[in-house]
Protein backbone atom coordinates (compact mmCIF):
# COMPACT_ATOMS: atom_id res chain seq x y z
CA UNK A 1 0.00 0.00 0.00
CA UNK A 2 1.16 3.29 -1.12
CA UNK A 3 1.20 6.08 1.27
CA UNK A 4 -1.42 8.02 -0.81
CA UNK A 5 -3.54 4.72 -0.51
CA UNK A 6 -3.74 4.88 2.87
CA UNK A 7 -7.45 4.71 4.36
CA UNK A 8 -7.76 7.63 6.70
CA UNK A 9 -7.42 7.35 10.54
CA UNK A 10 -10.26 7.62 13.14
CA UNK A 11 -8.44 9.38 16.05
CA UNK A 12 -8.98 9.64 19.67
CA UNK A 13 -11.09 12.68 21.13
CA UNK A 14 -8.54 15.57 21.57
CA UNK A 15 -10.68 17.90 23.01
CA UNK A 16 -9.34 17.49 26.86
CA UNK A 17 -6.24 19.28 25.69
CA UNK A 18 -5.70 22.47 24.06
CA UNK A 19 -2.86 21.22 21.91
CA UNK A 20 -4.70 19.01 20.16
CA UNK A 21 -7.63 20.66 18.83
CA UNK A 22 -6.22 22.79 16.41
CA UNK A 23 -3.83 20.00 14.75
CA UNK A 24 -6.57 18.22 12.28
CA UNK A 25 -5.05 19.03 8.60
CA UNK A 26 -1.33 17.02 9.22
CA UNK A 27 1.09 17.50 6.04
CA UNK A 28 2.54 15.46 3.82
CA UNK A 29 6.26 14.97 3.36
CA UNK A 30 7.85 14.35 0.36
CA UNK A 31 11.57 13.55 -0.67
CA UNK A 32 12.47 13.82 -4.48
CA UNK A 33 15.63 12.50 -5.88
CA UNK A 34 17.60 13.95 -2.82
CA UNK A 35 21.20 13.75 -2.71
CA UNK A 36 24.08 15.04 -0.75
CA UNK A 37 27.68 14.95 -0.97
CA UNK A 38 30.40 16.37 1.43
CA UNK A 39 32.88 16.95 -0.76
CA UNK A 40 33.91 13.77 -2.98
CA UNK A 41 31.65 11.73 -0.79
CA UNK A 42 28.12 11.02 -1.50
CA UNK A 43 26.16 10.40 1.53
CA UNK A 44 22.65 10.44 0.49
CA UNK A 45 22.16 8.49 -3.63
CA UNK A 46 18.66 10.01 -5.28
CA UNK A 47 16.29 9.71 -2.11
CA UNK A 48 12.65 9.27 -2.92
CA UNK A 49 10.07 9.11 -0.19
CA UNK A 50 6.58 10.13 0.20
CA UNK A 51 5.20 10.40 4.12
CA UNK A 52 1.75 10.90 4.21
CA UNK A 53 -0.39 13.08 6.56
CA UNK A 54 -0.39 12.50 9.93
CA UNK A 55 1.73 8.77 9.05
CA UNK A 56 4.63 7.47 11.34
CA UNK A 57 7.73 6.97 8.82
CA UNK A 58 11.00 4.91 10.45
CA UNK A 59 14.07 5.32 8.41
CA UNK A 60 15.80 2.12 9.53
CA UNK A 61 19.61 1.33 8.98
CA UNK A 62 22.99 0.53 10.13
CA UNK A 63 25.21 3.50 11.09
CA UNK A 64 26.54 5.33 8.22
CA UNK A 65 23.22 4.72 5.86
CA UNK A 66 22.44 8.11 5.85
CA UNK A 67 19.03 8.14 7.77
CA UNK A 68 20.66 10.65 10.31
CA UNK A 69 21.71 12.97 7.01
CA UNK A 70 17.78 12.58 5.56
CA UNK A 71 16.40 13.86 8.77
CA UNK A 72 18.93 16.89 8.58
CA UNK A 73 18.18 17.89 5.24
CA UNK A 74 14.60 17.58 6.13
CA UNK A 75 14.85 19.91 8.61
CA UNK A 76 17.05 22.17 7.22
CA UNK A 77 19.87 21.36 9.42
CA UNK A 78 21.69 20.46 6.20
CA UNK A 79 21.14 21.62 2.75
CA UNK A 80 20.65 19.38 0.20
CA UNK A 81 22.81 18.88 -2.76
CA UNK A 82 20.15 17.83 -5.24
CA UNK A 83 16.69 17.36 -5.47
CA UNK A 84 13.60 18.58 -3.56
CA UNK A 85 12.18 18.63 -0.64
CA UNK A 86 8.47 19.50 -0.09
CA UNK A 87 6.54 20.00 3.02
CA UNK A 88 2.66 20.36 2.42
CA UNK A 89 3.46 20.38 -1.14
CA UNK A 90 5.56 23.32 -1.08
CA UNK A 91 9.04 23.39 -1.93
CA UNK A 92 11.53 23.74 0.94
CA UNK A 93 15.03 23.08 0.24
CA UNK A 94 15.61 26.86 0.51
CA UNK A 95 13.95 27.91 3.50
CA UNK A 96 15.76 27.64 6.75
CA UNK A 97 15.08 25.72 9.63
CA UNK A 98 13.15 28.19 11.88
CA UNK A 99 10.78 28.53 9.01
CA UNK A 100 9.79 25.02 8.53
CA UNK A 101 7.65 24.73 11.32
CA UNK A 102 9.05 21.25 12.84
CA UNK A 103 9.37 20.03 16.47
CA UNK A 104 12.67 18.26 16.82
CA UNK A 105 13.71 15.79 19.77
CA UNK A 106 17.38 14.25 19.72
CA UNK A 107 19.33 11.39 21.21
CA UNK A 108 21.08 14.49 23.77
CA UNK A 109 18.15 15.72 25.79
CA UNK A 110 19.72 19.50 25.46
CA UNK A 111 17.41 20.70 28.60
CA UNK A 112 18.88 24.12 30.22
CA UNK A 113 19.71 23.18 33.42
CA UNK A 114 18.85 26.58 34.96
CA UNK A 115 15.40 26.32 33.51
CA UNK A 116 12.81 24.32 34.97
CA UNK A 117 10.64 21.74 33.33
CA UNK A 118 7.78 24.18 32.52
CA UNK A 119 10.54 27.04 31.56
CA UNK A 120 12.41 24.42 29.66
CA UNK A 121 9.08 23.25 27.83
CA UNK A 122 7.49 26.96 26.51
CA UNK A 123 10.91 28.51 25.59
CA UNK A 124 10.11 27.95 22.15
CA UNK A 125 7.15 29.86 22.36
CA UNK A 126 8.56 32.56 24.44
CA UNK A 127 11.08 33.13 21.21
CA UNK A 128 7.89 33.03 19.63
CA UNK A 129 7.00 35.80 21.47
CA UNK A 130 3.62 34.36 22.95
CA UNK A 131 2.63 35.98 26.40
CA UNK A 132 3.75 34.41 29.15
CA UNK A 133 0.51 33.20 30.21
CA UNK A 134 -0.29 31.40 27.35
CA UNK A 135 2.86 29.96 27.07
CA UNK A 136 2.49 28.87 30.21
CA UNK A 137 -0.74 27.08 29.40
CA UNK A 138 0.72 25.70 26.55
CA UNK A 139 3.42 24.19 28.40
CA UNK A 140 1.54 22.69 31.13
CA UNK A 141 -1.16 21.02 28.24
CA UNK A 142 2.15 19.61 26.80
CA UNK A 143 3.29 18.36 29.77
CA UNK A 144 0.32 16.86 30.94
CA UNK A 145 0.49 15.37 27.35
CA UNK A 146 3.75 13.64 28.58
CA UNK A 147 2.96 12.48 31.70
CA UNK A 148 5.16 15.20 33.85
CA UNK A 149 2.65 18.10 34.52
CA UNK A 150 3.02 17.28 38.22
CA UNK A 151 7.02 17.44 37.62
CA UNK A 152 6.80 21.34 35.73
CA UNK A 153 8.52 22.97 38.52
CA UNK A 154 11.40 20.30 38.65
CA UNK A 155 14.92 21.42 37.42
CA UNK A 156 16.76 18.92 34.67
CA UNK A 157 18.82 17.68 37.47
CA UNK A 158 15.78 16.38 39.25
CA UNK A 159 14.75 13.99 36.77
CA UNK A 160 15.40 10.69 35.35
CA UNK A 161 16.66 10.43 31.90
CA UNK A 162 13.57 8.94 30.66
CA UNK A 163 11.83 12.03 32.65
CA UNK A 164 14.02 14.24 30.66
CA UNK A 165 13.58 12.99 27.17
CA UNK A 166 10.01 13.55 27.53
CA UNK A 167 10.28 17.10 28.56
CA UNK A 168 12.36 17.28 25.72
CA UNK A 169 9.74 15.72 23.44
CA UNK A 170 7.09 18.24 25.15
CA UNK A 171 9.02 21.37 24.30
CA UNK A 172 9.12 19.61 20.78
CA UNK A 173 5.55 19.57 20.84
CA UNK A 174 4.21 23.00 22.67
CA UNK A 175 4.70 24.90 19.46
CA UNK A 176 2.17 22.59 17.28
CA UNK A 177 4.54 22.15 14.71
CA UNK A 178 3.45 20.37 11.24
CA UNK A 179 5.84 17.81 11.14
CA UNK A 180 7.79 15.93 14.15
CA UNK A 181 11.50 14.73 13.88
CA UNK A 182 12.96 12.03 16.18
CA UNK A 183 16.39 11.00 15.97
CA UNK A 184 17.21 8.54 17.95
CA UNK A 185 15.45 9.66 20.76
CA UNK A 186 15.68 6.83 22.86
CA UNK A 187 19.00 5.05 22.63
CA UNK A 188 20.48 6.56 25.91
CA UNK A 189 17.70 5.31 27.88
CA UNK A 190 17.51 1.79 29.49
CA UNK A 191 15.57 -0.96 27.31
CA UNK A 192 12.57 -0.86 29.81
CA UNK A 193 12.24 2.67 29.59
CA UNK A 194 12.77 2.61 26.18
CA UNK A 195 9.95 0.29 25.29
CA UNK A 196 7.58 2.19 27.80
CA UNK A 197 8.56 5.35 26.30
CA UNK A 198 8.42 4.42 22.33
CA UNK A 199 5.09 3.44 22.99
CA UNK A 200 4.76 6.70 24.70
CA UNK A 201 5.40 8.54 21.76
CA UNK A 202 2.96 6.49 19.57
CA UNK A 203 0.14 6.99 21.39
CA UNK A 204 0.76 10.93 21.95
CA UNK A 205 1.11 10.96 18.17
CA UNK A 206 -1.86 9.00 17.14
CA UNK A 207 -3.53 11.50 19.46
CA UNK A 208 -1.89 14.45 17.56
CA UNK A 209 -2.61 12.87 14.21
CA UNK A 210 1.02 14.72 13.46
CA UNK A 211 3.13 13.52 10.40
CA UNK A 212 6.09 12.02 12.32
CA UNK A 213 9.42 10.59 10.67
CA UNK A 214 11.30 9.12 13.38
CA UNK A 215 15.26 8.00 12.67
CA UNK A 216 16.51 4.49 14.13
CA UNK A 217 18.64 1.66 13.86
CA UNK A 218 16.95 -0.79 16.25
CA UNK A 219 14.26 -2.51 14.12
CA UNK A 220 12.49 -3.35 17.07
CA UNK A 221 11.26 0.28 17.76
CA UNK A 222 10.50 0.56 14.07
CA UNK A 223 8.77 -2.22 14.13
CA UNK A 224 6.53 -1.69 17.24
CA UNK A 225 5.65 2.23 16.49
CA UNK A 226 5.52 2.14 12.71
CA UNK A 227 3.12 3.28 9.89
CA UNK A 228 5.34 2.64 7.83
CA UNK A 229 9.19 1.80 7.21
CA UNK A 230 11.89 2.80 4.76
CA UNK A 231 15.05 0.69 5.39
CA UNK A 232 18.10 2.48 3.91
CA UNK A 233 21.45 1.36 3.45
CA UNK A 234 24.57 3.10 1.69
CA UNK A 235 22.88 6.27 1.39
CA UNK A 236 19.93 4.81 -0.61
CA UNK A 237 16.27 3.26 0.36
CA UNK A 238 16.41 -0.39 -0.28
CA UNK A 239 12.31 -0.60 0.02
CA UNK A 240 9.41 0.93 1.76
CA UNK A 241 7.05 -0.69 3.88
CA UNK A 242 4.74 -1.90 6.60
CA UNK A 243 6.44 -3.57 9.11
CA UNK A 244 4.84 -6.73 8.04
CA UNK A 245 5.90 -6.58 4.53
CA UNK A 246 9.54 -5.71 5.32
CA UNK A 247 9.73 -8.80 7.63
CA UNK A 248 7.56 -11.31 5.67
CA UNK A 249 8.75 -10.34 2.27
CA UNK A 250 11.99 -8.54 2.04
CA UNK A 251 12.59 -7.20 -1.15
CA UNK A 252 16.48 -7.52 -0.76
CA UNK A 253 18.87 -10.04 0.57
CA UNK A 254 20.09 -6.75 2.54
CA UNK A 255 16.22 -5.54 3.94
CA UNK A 256 16.18 -9.87 4.96
CA UNK A 257 19.28 -9.62 6.96
CA UNK A 258 18.75 -6.41 8.51
CA UNK A 259 14.94 -6.67 9.30
CA UNK A 260 14.24 -9.61 12.29
CA UNK A 261 16.81 -12.75 12.87
CA UNK A 262 17.91 -14.85 10.20
CA UNK A 263 20.34 -17.58 9.48
CA UNK A 264 21.71 -18.63 6.23
CA UNK A 265 21.99 -22.13 4.81
CA UNK A 266 22.94 -23.37 1.59
CA UNK A 267 20.31 -23.94 -1.67
CA UNK A 268 20.08 -24.44 -4.99
CA UNK A 269 17.72 -22.16 -7.04
CA UNK A 270 15.98 -23.63 -10.05
CA UNK A 271 13.21 -21.90 -11.75
CA UNK A 272 11.18 -20.38 -8.88
CA UNK A 273 12.29 -22.55 -6.00
CA UNK A 274 15.32 -23.38 -4.12
CA UNK A 275 15.91 -26.26 -2.87
CA UNK A 276 17.85 -26.70 1.31
CA UNK A 277 18.39 -30.19 2.34
CA UNK A 278 16.00 -31.80 -0.18
CA UNK A 279 13.28 -29.64 0.80
CA UNK A 280 11.86 -26.82 -2.58
CA UNK A 281 11.10 -24.13 -1.03
CA UNK A 282 8.94 -21.01 -3.17
CA UNK A 283 11.27 -17.54 -3.86
CA UNK A 284 10.20 -14.43 -2.43
CA UNK A 285 12.32 -12.78 -5.56
CA UNK A 286 13.52 -14.18 -8.62
CA UNK A 287 17.27 -15.42 -8.73
CA UNK A 288 19.53 -16.77 -11.56
CA UNK A 289 19.96 -20.53 -11.67
CA UNK A 290 22.62 -21.72 -9.30
CA UNK A 291 24.22 -22.11 -5.51
CA UNK A 292 23.00 -19.77 -3.08
CA UNK A 293 22.10 -18.55 0.24
CA UNK A 294 19.04 -18.66 1.81
CA UNK A 295 17.77 -16.74 4.44
CA UNK A 296 16.15 -18.68 7.31
CA UNK A 297 13.73 -17.52 9.64
CA UNK A 298 13.97 -18.62 13.28
CA UNK A 299 9.94 -19.51 13.07
CA UNK A 300 10.20 -20.99 9.80
CA UNK A 301 12.34 -23.95 11.24
CA UNK A 302 10.69 -26.67 13.80
CA UNK A 303 11.92 -29.52 15.58
CA UNK A 304 10.02 -33.16 14.51
CA UNK A 305 9.73 -36.47 15.43
CA UNK A 306 12.91 -37.75 14.12
CA UNK A 307 11.15 -40.38 11.71
CA UNK A 308 9.84 -37.69 10.11
CA UNK A 309 11.01 -35.66 6.98
CA UNK A 310 13.79 -33.33 7.72
CA UNK A 311 17.36 -33.08 8.24
CA UNK A 312 19.92 -34.02 11.33
CA UNK A 313 21.16 -31.68 13.54
CA UNK A 314 23.10 -31.50 16.91
CA UNK A 315 22.18 -28.60 19.42
CA UNK A 316 24.75 -26.37 19.98
CA UNK A 317 22.75 -23.88 22.44
CA UNK A 318 19.08 -23.02 23.70
CA UNK A 319 17.75 -20.01 24.70
CA UNK A 320 15.02 -19.67 27.29
CA UNK A 321 13.02 -16.44 25.91
CA UNK A 322 9.85 -16.74 27.93
CA UNK A 323 6.68 -18.27 26.22
CA UNK A 324 9.24 -19.43 23.56
CA UNK A 325 13.42 -20.97 22.84
CA UNK A 326 15.85 -20.49 20.70
CA UNK A 327 17.88 -23.42 19.78
CA UNK A 328 21.40 -23.20 17.12
CA UNK A 329 21.67 -26.61 15.77
CA UNK A 330 24.58 -27.33 13.18
CA UNK A 331 23.37 -29.35 10.18
CA UNK A 332 25.26 -31.44 8.98
CA UNK A 333 26.36 -29.83 6.20
CA UNK A 334 28.07 -27.82 8.85
CA UNK A 335 25.06 -25.22 8.97
CA UNK A 336 24.53 -23.05 11.70
CA UNK A 337 20.46 -22.05 11.99
CA UNK A 338 18.33 -20.93 14.49
CA UNK A 339 15.05 -22.69 15.40
CA UNK A 340 12.58 -21.22 17.63
CA UNK A 341 9.83 -23.62 19.08
CA UNK A 342 8.02 -24.09 22.69
CA UNK A 343 9.23 -23.63 25.63
CA UNK A 344 8.58 -26.69 27.13
CA UNK A 345 10.62 -28.59 24.52
CA UNK A 346 13.76 -28.41 26.87
CA UNK A 347 16.92 -29.82 24.51
CA UNK A 348 20.54 -29.40 25.90
CA UNK A 349 23.79 -28.91 23.92
CA UNK A 350 25.12 -32.28 22.48
CA UNK A 351 21.49 -33.53 21.65
CA UNK A 352 20.71 -35.05 18.39
CA UNK A 353 17.55 -33.59 16.97
CA UNK A 354 15.89 -33.44 13.15
CA UNK A 355 14.29 -30.26 11.75
CA UNK A 356 12.10 -29.67 9.04
CA UNK A 357 11.39 -26.10 6.93
CA UNK A 358 8.12 -24.64 6.29
CA UNK A 359 6.74 -23.51 2.96
CA UNK A 360 7.00 -20.00 3.15
CA UNK A 361 8.49 -18.04 0.27
CA UNK A 362 12.15 -17.19 1.16
CA UNK A 363 14.65 -14.21 0.09
CA UNK A 364 18.49 -15.39 -1.35
CA UNK A 365 21.50 -13.66 -2.02
CA UNK A 366 24.59 -15.12 -4.06
CA UNK A 367 26.42 -17.93 -2.53
CA UNK A 368 29.78 -15.55 -0.61
CA UNK A 369 32.79 -16.21 -1.87
CA UNK A 370 34.07 -17.70 1.51
CA UNK A 371 31.63 -20.63 1.03
CA UNK A 372 31.88 -20.78 -2.50
CA UNK A 373 35.91 -22.14 -2.22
Amino acid sequence: MTSADAPPRNLPSTSDNILLGDVADSTRVEFRSVTKNYGTTQVLHGVDLDVAPGEFVSLLGPSGCGKTTALRVLAGLESASGGTVLLGGVDVSGVPTNKRDIGMVFQAYSLFPHLTVAQNTAFGLRRRRVSRADANRRAHAALDLVGLDHLAERYPHQLSGGQQQRVALARALVTEPRVLLLDEPLSALDAKVRVQLRDEIRRIQLRLGITTVFVTHDQEEALAVSDRIAVMNAGRIEQVGTPEDLYLRPATASVASFVGVSSLAPGVVRGDSVTVWGSALPLQTPHADGPVEVFLRPEDLRLVDTEAAGTDAVVQESTFLGSFRRTLVRTADGTLVRVQHAATARVEYGDRVRIALSTHPVTVRPLSENNAN
